[in-house]
């Protein structure tokens, strides 16, 4: 196995279980084994002190070339980085790090897990003291002794993708102030915008920064250390830290250099098997490309998890033949912000459109994960469902609730194929210290029932706004009660009439029954009885403000 980090010591256990004879070596450029990288963030920000937890198993036990040779009989180099691939005679080149002697390994088959590359900007200055990334352990030690230290009073987060958005979590909390710039229009590309946006307000909430739309010219030195970041338009951010977070790209010099195919999207191409083009030859984790399941062709998708699914197909063929596959992705993914969770799973809206999915049906529904008796926070989902088959694509789920359970279920879901006809009966676990007794995802599959019924029409609050900014002739109708419009409400011209009172009051509504209304609520539960009834008397231009005041996105009365 040429790598140890996730997918390389992965393969090597599961081949080493069902084959206790064979002869396994794992090398390592880097001097630790089997890291989780996943969690530096966490150990940046405290979240946990001993260093060796990334490091070790989940009893405790260092992951060590002592443990590897003692405890599974895999011989284990660190420090050993293989320099070429010689197919034909099925030889690796490798040199050590540090002597910088050269020995030959020969094998019958090979795993390649070579991992990814940060993406470094081609920006003057990166090489100052202060300028780093958080791709390898001693970047974590180095962010580590920032935080403890002290000293650090103002950092420049440069990327708002997961790395880039949980960095700038940890180090807001340790009381740095952080500014996050990215290139694109929004955070967190793995969200549609309006969700995406939410995060973005949470983060300022928490009093770091967010500049998007924005690049980086320049990394200001004086004396060798960073001073300051510039922007592309010129302004800069004084700063003794940036943290460069643009992303990774698949570490395949060695493999290319070796013949094996590459993809499209950059990373070694390979099959259900894990089987390179070189039947040989094996390849798992971020060096690969990956198959999915929902577009149907290979992207680029470099996730923890994946690897080591990866790892272990790849382990068990290696040495049993090839029995078990790896079907693909639908990238589903999740990170913390602050109070705030994040997670997505199958395709965005905006990846419909890209992709050319014409006929698409997406919802917005905002809920409790439990009841509000048993402390119960809100999530915040977004559901796609293919028009045609029914079937969900897409799902996004944000807030502080239980937003990994939403996203877990959203993705078992969509890779068994299930449409909405199921899912707004689905039997879940229930009990209401654990959920709702109608499941905040089922909640959400029943919007998304009613929507492709035309029970109900939707529209967003960005939607909103755009009709505000053209100056659309609507009426604005408020359902919540007296004492929740005076805590909280969105001064967009908006009339109060409580759902309690609107059978009463619907001499109130406009006159003309084809005027359009949105309606809504704290979450837009409510605007549904009131969409219900106002349509049942006549009025047929009636819209639902989806999700409510919870996922409005933009300023509010004071």
């Amino acid at each position: 196995m040429i790598g140890g980090s996730a997918a390389g010591p992965k393969a090597a256990a599961r081949a080493r279980r069902l084959d206790q004879n064979a002869q396994i070596t794992i090398i390592q450029k880097e001097p630790d084994l089997s890291m989780a990288s996943c969690g530096y963030p966490y150990y940046v920000g405290g979240f946990f002190n001993e260093r060796t937890k990334l490091l070790s198993t989940g009893s405790g036990i260092l992951r060590n070339p002592d443990y590897y040779l003692n405890t599974k009989g895999i011989l284990a180099k660190p420090l050993t980085e293989a320099t070429t691939i010689d197919c034909s005679s099925k030889k690796v080149t490798c040199r050590n790090v540090f002597a910088g002697n050269s020995e030959f390994l020969v094998y019958d088959k090979l795993i390649i897990a070579t991992g990814s590359i940060t993406r470094m900007p081609d920006v003057h200055g990166r090489n100052l003291n202060g300028v780093t990334t958080l791709k390898s352990i001693s970047d974590a030690d180095f962010l580590r002794r920032v935080r403890d230290e002290g000293k650090v009073r103002r950092a420049v987060v440069i990327g708002a993708g997961l790395i880039g958005i949980e960095t700038s979590e940890v180090l807001q909390m340790a009381g740095i102030r952080t500014t996050v710039v990215e290139l694109l229009p929004q955070i967190l590309s793995f969200l549609d915008t309006q969700l995406a946006s939410l995060i973005e307000g949470h983060i300022r909430e928490k009093g770091a920064s967010v500049i998007t739309n924005m690049g980086v010219t320049k990394f200001l030195g004086k004396n060798g250390s960073l001073v300051a970041v510039k922007l592309t338009n010129g302004m800069e951010l004084p700063c003794e830290l940036a943290v460069i977070a643009t992303g990774v790209s698949p570490n395949v010099g060695l493999a290319r250099n070796a013949g094996l195919r590459i993809g499209k999207a950059g990373g070694i191409v390979v099959d259900r098997y894990m089987q390179t083009s070189d039947p040989d030859i094996y390849a798992a984790g971020d060096c690969t490309e990956q198959y999915h399941l929902i577009i149907g062709r290979n992207r680029y998708v470099p996730y923890g998890d994946l690897a080591n699914l990866q790892g272990r197909v790849a382990g068990e063929n290696a040495v049993v033949g090839n029995e078990v596959t790896f079907p693909g992705t639908i990238q589903s993914g999740i990170c913390k912000v602050f109070d705030y969770a994040a997670g997505a799973t199958g395709l965005t809206e905006d990846m419909t459109k890209e992709l050319g999915y014409d006929d698409t049906t997406a919802v917005i529904y905002a809920g409790l994960d439990k009841p509000g008796f048993m402390n119960g926070k809100t999530v915040i989902s977004k559901m796609i469902v293919d028009n045609r088959s029914q079937k969900i694509i897409g799902f996004q789920c944000v807030g502080p609730g239980d937003v990994s359970k939403q996203v877990a279920q959203a993705a078992i879901a969509i890779q068994g194929g299930m449409a909405v006809k199921t899912l707004v009966n689905l039997d879940l676990p229930y009990a209401p210290p654990f959920a709702q007794a109608i499941d905040s995802f089922i909640a959400c599959a029943h919007v998304m029932e009613n929507k492709i019924k035309g029970r109900m029409r939707g529209i967003t609050a960005e939607d909103v706004i755009q009709k505000l900014n053209r100056g659309d002739d609507m009426f604005l109708l408020d359902v919540r009660t007296p004492g929740e419009f005076e805590a909280l409400r969105l001064g967009i011209g908006e009339t109060l009439i409580p759902l309690g009172e609107l059978r009463k009051r619907l001499n109130e509504l406009p006159k003309h029954k084809t005027k359009e209304i949105i309606v809504y609520c704290k979450t837009s539960l409510r605007a549904y009885e009131a969409e219900r009834i106002i349509e049942a008397h006549g009025w047929n231009n009636v819209a639902i403000m989806e999700g409510g005041i919870v996922a409005w996105t933009h300023s509010r009365a004071k």
